[in-house]
């Protein structure tokens, strides 16, 4: 249009009519060459000289080993291929940098044109009238950088795997601090009713400490359902003191259940002014981010196990409640058999550190010993044997197992932290990529380390909190960050 405006301007009063209407395409290839010749002008200005005065480039030129040429004041490669049966276009291509914004430009209208085609094909298409150089580079980052192709193939993010928690690596009883998830369904048949296949689940419990596995059927997802297997748990393991698990329905509605029922009787101890001795029966709950599997991975790895050796035991076939039970007993007690540190290849070496070793301990009730390693052994009671096997068993937890924990298995390397206001895909596992949800990150979740890993993000559904291994950052540039600002 500007081109029109100056042919107009210049021929208002001569004889050459003005050009009206829509714009043709001698114009828009016309408007093009100029656009060219500039970002030529720009880019390869000594190279332009050197062909007027010399007919060729300098040997230090980049651009030297395509023989360039100048023609009609366009720079073209010289190339090989005069006697190809080709357009003259694709025998000498117009030259363009790949640092100019025009060379971006053409690139990406390539790209739409072609249906958002990949690096090779939209070299292979550009490449049929310019020669970008480094072009596969180019196209790399222009199909990167584009929000539609992202959207069909996102990356989720990761940071640095963070520290272990102190319930990890602090010793305490076994099933002091656990970790719980739900397996299942599993279809039963009860033997004096008719063949209905029903759904039953596993509640599997899992020492965040020491690994020990504990297992309870669990009639279905209901709270109620959930509540009567934590009290079967605390009846045969002891009331722990902290819970972990996922941020699912049946486990909040668990949490308000036991808050209500320690409330109570907190004021009921109030009331009857108990000075002494009251215990409380609320159990710290602590939930994980919604829908990220990797910040539980001690009980997810537990469910793995369990179903790997279910399907074993049972294959396809459906059984009744007393056979799941003894099966998941079963299983229970080979989780409870697996080996904690490396096997050791010398037969004098005592025997493979387990889960199990930490069930057999003292009482629950049972008042703490004396520290009796630095005891000798012909010097200890027979009870203090006992209680000096219990604490070699710990020494060896300290000294092999937690040694074990210091390598990061996965995400080794620091990344950068999402920040306030990145627009960004939430990954939904049963959806396609394209109905992903959209959002803005407005608020982070630093952890102890500073490194960011959850995120709250604000979407046309309300504000959802989330981790990063769920959130997909979208490729938008800064410029393109501040437009969508002001639309918003």
């Amino acid at each position: 249009m500007l081109l029109r405006f100056k042919h107009n301007a210049l021929h208002a009063r001569g004889s050459i009519p003005k050009k009206y209407g829509p714009v043709s395409l001698a114009e828009r290839e016309d408007a093009l060459l100029h656009l060219v010749k500039l970002s030529q002008k720009e880019c390869f200005a000594q190279e332009i000289a050197d062909l007027e005065k010399k007919g060729e480039v300098k040997p230090t030129s980049r651009i030297n080993t395509l023989h360039p040429r100048l023609v009609e004041g366009v720079l073209r490669v010289g190339g090989r291929l005069e006697n190809a049966p080709v357009s003259a276009d694709r025998k000498h291509p117009m030259l363009l940098d790949k640092n100019h914004p025009l060379t971006f430009m053409i690139m990406r209208r390539f790209h739409f044109e072609h249906l958002h085609a990949g690096p090779q094909l939209l070299v292979a298409s550009v490449r049929e009238r310019f020669w970008p150089l480094s072009a596969r580079s180019l196209a790399r980052t222009i199909v990167h950088r584009c929000i539609t192709c992202f959207r069909n193939k996102p990356t989720v993010q990761d940071q640095l795997m963070a520290d272990l928690p102190a319930e990890r690596v602090t010793p305490a009883p076994p099933f002091f601090r656990v970790g719980v998830d739900y397996c299942g369904p599993f279809l039963i048949n009860y033997p004096n009713r008719k063949r209905i296949s029903v759904k039953h689940y596993a509640a599997i419990f899992v020492c965040l400490v020491t690994k020990a596995v504990h297992i309870e059927m669990v009639a279905d997802l209901t709270t109620q359902g959930f509540m009567a297997a934590l009290k079967r748990f605390v009846a045969r393991r002891g009331k722990p003191a902290l819970i972990m698990c996922d941020n699912v329905s049946n486990f909040v509605g668990a949490r308000r259940q036991l808050d209500e029922l320690a409330t109570l009787f907190r004021s009921q101890q109030s009331q009857q002014s108990i000075a002494t001795g009251a215990a409380d029966v609320g159990i710290d709950f602590k939930f994980i981010p919604a829908k990220s599997p990797n910040f539980g991975g001690l009980w997810e790895a537990a469910v793995k196990s369990m179903k790997q050796h279910l399907k074993k035991a049972i294959g396809l076939r459906t059984i009744t409640p007393d056979e799941l039970n003894t099966v998941l007993t079963q299983i229970e007690a080979c989780l409870n058999s697996r080996p904690l540190t490396q096997i050791s290849n010398d037969p004098s070496d005592l025997g493979v550190l387990t889960p199990g070793h930490f069930l057999i301990q003292r009482p629950l009730t049972a008042v703490a010993e004396p520290w009796l390693q630095d005891v000798p052994e012909n010097r200890l009671s027979r009870w203090q044997k006992v209680e000096d096997f219990v604490q070699r068993v710990w020494s060896r937890w300290s000294t092999q197992y937690l040694s074990d924990l210091h390598n990061r298995t996965k995400w080794t390397r620091q990344k950068n932290n999402l920040f306030v206001g990145t627009m960004v895909l939430i990954k939904e596992d049963n959806l396609p990529p394209l109905k992903w949800l959209l959002g803005r990150v407005t608020q982070i979740h630093p952890g102890a380390d500073g490194n960011i890993r959850v995120v709250t993000v604000r979407t046309k559904d309300g504000n959802v909190i989330r981790a990063i291994s769920k959130i997909c950052i979208l490729p938008i540039s800064d410029n393109d960050q501040q437009s969508s600002d002001r639309e918003s």
